[in-house]
This record gives structure tokens, C-alpha cells and sequence, in this order.
């Protein structure tokens, strides 16, 4: 069990950022350090990181923390691995270093590559085997595209002189000096190949995508043990004790360990994934079947559903429109906002997510007047986030996914008080604002003290989550549905395909 010197570094390998923050054992932020990752768009719908940007900036948040803390490493009782998921690397075994920058998970490049796929009837099978559905943003289509189009790569693949993984398994080989090549399995199972009732990786969707056994790390249990650190990179030899990926982290973070209970973040776009417990529930409605987590051995499953655009929405506002200079007006001017105006924005900036998947749908806004102003705009944001979370926990329960008592919220959206009453009114279920935001990076950090044994079990973690607010239901069920009747309508409207 843990004990009160006892602390845990968590990375938190990002989209836009790396960070890493100092958790004391009682889950509680002691400091963080933070670098911002520099964006490449080499054609319009290719998105690149440079994985030695990456790699610098772990290193340097990492001591950056700790030194925040006043604290040596020597305090670090052990390592957890939080990161952007689908976001592919291929290196070379031998030196480490990677044959092309990284294909992030937002890259469209290959959508003509799932199409033909699509077409060939293959999406029955990837659905099947692991949940997804045929889309370029996981990583197996990814893999192909690297290994077609960096000259000589297939046949340095084929040779074992590669090999593959997302952001936390190129950071492991890293920080253990190439003595691991794995990763968990929740980043497996966002790749494509990996078939989430056997836990192996697939040999039918291998051979489909053309992609060798060989480039493929061992996948473990979330908790398991990933190694040492090379002691001369941070200034100790410290263990690595767990990695998931974000989304699944902070599940863990928010202590979603039961089946029933789900978790909403809310950035740039929003994730809600629902415990479905042991029971792999496949979607019959457009939502994910994945991997929760895979503790000692034992799989729990999720159904997960993605919004394109929340926090984005604002950020429309303000950069865009430039009716608002910072997002936190928006709490302000909803409030103001005339009640009795039924105004809807679609964001559907980059088409429709979860459960419609329509990529070439766009926004709108419905139900303007000459009295709408920059206050309804606002109002009708922070409404669409909520009325797309609706949306997705329609198509759980579709799925058959019941007993939901409280949805736990995370991300920068969720200091809004007023998007959260909202949203607890339209979902007509109580929404949990936890006390510690940092459930992503928190998630991470009680995976790797599990594996430490400074926690007895999931039940000794659910213990240290606390509640920072709880916002109860209040609207009229007829209004709500007034309400969201309205959204389906202006949903219809934009949409060009179902």
C-alpha cells in the first residue's frame, strides 16, 4: 500500500501538448510542467507530429514536474502513460529513430484507401473483430500508407527491422532505451488489427491491410509492468507501470469502474465512453465497441462515442465571429440569453460525429430573429454540446446500455456551471464535476500506482474520487423534449447521407 512519501509521474502525451504532472499517492496534483507540440500540415487533411519534438519535450516536462514539486526523482515511486491515441510511428529497431513523422489520428489521407475497403465488404469484419468502424482515423490504415510510400519501408518491415506503435509504445521503447516494445491494450485496440474478444492481434485483418506480424509490440494488461527507465534519460532508473490511452485514462480517473457509469470529456470536441462492464456490446447504432481498460488479465468493455466539435464551437465564436473574447463569456451571456428564442447552431464544421458519421455535412444555425444576438449565439454553443451529448447517450441506450445514474464530465468546458445545468436538464440525468479536473493524466497515475500495489484495488482508487458539483435535472420533461425535437430537425437539415 502506498505510503506518504510515496508519488507517481504521470505523461500526458497530447494532441496540441505534453505534459506531465506529480501526483502525490492520494491522487492529489503536487505540480506539472507543460510544452506545446508544433502542428505540420504537409497538404490540406495531413496531419504530422515530429516525434523529436515529442521525445524533447517528455524528457523536459518530466524533470520540469518534479523539479516544480521540490522534489528529486528518486521521490518518483513509479511512472503511468497517458496519450493522443491512433497517432502512428514507425522507427528503426536499430537506432530508434523514425522513418517518417508521425500520422496523427485527426490525418485524412486515407479515406480513398477505407473506401475501397469499404467497398470490397470489408467493414463487416473490422467491426466485428474489433469494434471500429473503416476510417482513417485509426491506426491500421496508417501503417499501410507508411510502409507503401517511405521508399524501401516494406522491405525493411518484412525483414523485422521496424517496428510500430502509437505515442505511448514509440515513448516506452524511448524512455527504456529500446529494451520494450509494447503497449496496453486500449491503444491496441484502436488500431484496426487487434481483436478485442481474443486480445491478440488479428491475422485476417493483417493480411488485409498488408501489414507484417513483425512491426507489432506485445499488448498487456493497462496495469502491467512496462519496464525501467534508462537511468542516464531522467536521472533515475524508475518503473513504468501503467499506460491507456486518453480517453480510457480517464475513465479510470473518473473511477468508471462499474458497469452502467460514463464519462463525458469536453474540449475541442467531446468523448463519452460507457462502461458496459465484461460484456462486449456491439453497436448497432453508428457508436465504437472498445476496450475500457484490461486489468489482471480481465477485459472490461465500452461503448464510446466522439463529437467533432464542443469546445470548438466557442472557439468559433471568438475567433471567428468575434462576438466574444474568451470563452469564459460565454457563461455570462448564456444566462442573459432570451429563454423563450429556440435557436440552433449545428456545429457541424467538419461534418457529424458519432452517431451520424456524415462527413460532408455543415454547420448551420436555425431560428434566428432580429432580436437574436451575440448572447443567444452563446446560449445556442454551449446548447449544442449538450444536445449532441444527448445524442450519443440515445444511441447507448439503443445499444441496450442502461442504469446510467450520473454522467461524470471533464475537460476545459465543465468550469462552466451554466453548460452543465444545461446539459443535466437535456440528458434528464444528474452530471458530476469532479474535484481533481485532471482525470486524463490522473487516470495514468493510479493505472501505474495499481501496478505498484500502492493501491489494494479498483475499490481502494473509487475511493479517492471526489465531487466537486453535482447539478440535478430541473427542466420540465415536456420542455426538454420541445427542445431536443427541435435539434433532431435542424440535425436533419444539414445532414447529406442516412
Amino acid at each position: 500500500m502506498a505510503a506518504d512519501g510515496d508519488t507517481i509521474l504521470a505523461i500526458d502525451q497530447g494532441t496540441t501538448s505534453t505534459r506531465a504532472i506529480l501526483f502525490s499517492a492520494a491522487g492529489r496534483p503536487l505540480a506539472q510542467a507543460q510544452e506545446e507540440l508544433p502542428q505540420h500540415f504537409p497538404q490540406s487533411g495531413w496531419v504530422e507530429h515530429d516525434v523529436e519534438d515529442i521525445w524533447r519535450h517528455t524528457l523536459a516536462v518530466c524533470k520540469g514536474a518534479v523539479a516544480a514539486a521540490g522534489k528529486s526523482m528518486d521521490a518518483v515511486t513509479t511512472i503511468g502513460i497517458t496519450n493522443q491515441r491512433e497517432t502512428t510511428v514507425i522507427w528503426d529497431r536499430e537506432t530508434g529513430e523514425a522513418i517518417h513523422k508521425a500520422i496523427v489520428w485527426q490525418d485524412r489521407r486515407t479515406s480513398d484507401f477505407c473506401q475501397e475497403l469499404r467497398a470490397g465488404g470489408a467493414e463487416d469484419l473490422v467491426r466485428e473483430r474489433t469494434g471500429l468502424l473503416l476510417d482513417p482515423y485509426f491506426s491500421g490504415t496508417k501503417i499501410t500508407w507508411l510502409l507503401d510510400n517511405v521508399p524501401g519501408a516494406r522491405a525493411r518491415a518484412e525483414r523485422g527491422e521496424l517496428a510500430f506503435g502509437t505515442m505511448d509504445c514509440f515513448l516506452l521503447w524511448r524512455l527504456t532505451g529500446g529494451r520494450v516494445h509494447a503497449t496496453d491494450a486500449t491503444n491496441a485496440a484502436r488500431t484496426l488489427i487487434f481483436d478485442i474478444k481474443r486480445q491478440v492481434w488479428d491475422s485476417d485483418l493483417l493480411e488485409l491491410l498488408r501489414i507484417p506480424e513483425s512491426l507489432l509490440p506485445e499488448v498487456r494488461d493497462s496495469d502491467a509492468d512496462f519496464g525501467t527507465t534508462e537511468p542516464g534519460l531522467l536521472g533515475a532508473a524508475l518503473p513504468i507501470g501503467g499506460i491507456a490511452g486518453d480517453q480510457q485514462a480517464a475513465t479510470v480517473g473518473q473511477a468508471c469502474f462499474e458497469a452502467g457509469m460514463m464519462k463525458s470529456t469536453y474540449g475541442t470536441g467531446c468523448f463519452a465512453l460507457f462502461n458496459t462492464g465484461a460484456d462486449l456490446v456491439l453497436s448497432q447504432n453508428r457508436l465504437l465497441s472498445t476496450i475500457a481498460y484490461r486489468l489482471g488479465g480481465q477485459t472490461t468493455y465500452a461503448l464510446e462515442g466522439s463529437i467533432f466539435v464542443a469546445g470548438a464551437a466557442v472557439q468559433w465564436l471568438r475567433d471567428a465571429m468575434k462576438i466574444i473574447g474568451s470563452a469564459a463569456e460565454t457563461e455570462a451571456l448564456a444566462k442573459a440569453a432570451d429563454n423563450k428564442q429556440r435557436i440552433y447552431l449545428v456545429p457541424a464544421f467538419t461534418g457529424l460525429g458519432a452517431p451520424y458519421w456524415d462527413a460532408e455535412a455543415r454547420g448551420a444555425v436555425f431560428g434566428l430573429t432580429r432580436a437574436s444576438g451575440p448572447a443567444e449565439l452563446a446560449r445556442a454553443a454551449l446548447e449544442a454540446v449538450c444536445y449532441q451529448t444527448r445524442d450519443l447517450l440515445e444511441a447507448m441506450r439503443a445499444d441496450g446500455a442502461t442504469g446510467l445514474e450520473a454522467l461524470r464530465v471533464d475537460g476545459g468546458m465543465v468550469a462552466n456551471d451554466w453548460m452543465l445545468q444545461m446539459l443535466a436538464d437535456i440528458l434528464g440525468v444528474a452530471v458530476e464535476r469532479p474535484q481533481v479536473p485532471e482525470t486524463t493524466a490522473l487516470g495514468a497515475a493510479y493505472l501505474a500506482g495499481l501496478s505498484r500495489g500502492l493501491f489494494g484495488d479498483l475499490d481502494a482508487v473509487a475511493g479517492q474520487w471526489q465531487r466537486d458539483a453535482r447539478f440535478e435535472p430541473q427542466m420540465a420533461e415536456a420542455d426538454r423534449e420541445e427542445r431536443y425535437a427541435g435539434w433532431l430537425d435542424a440535425v436533419v437539415r444539414v445532414r447529406t447521407t442516412g
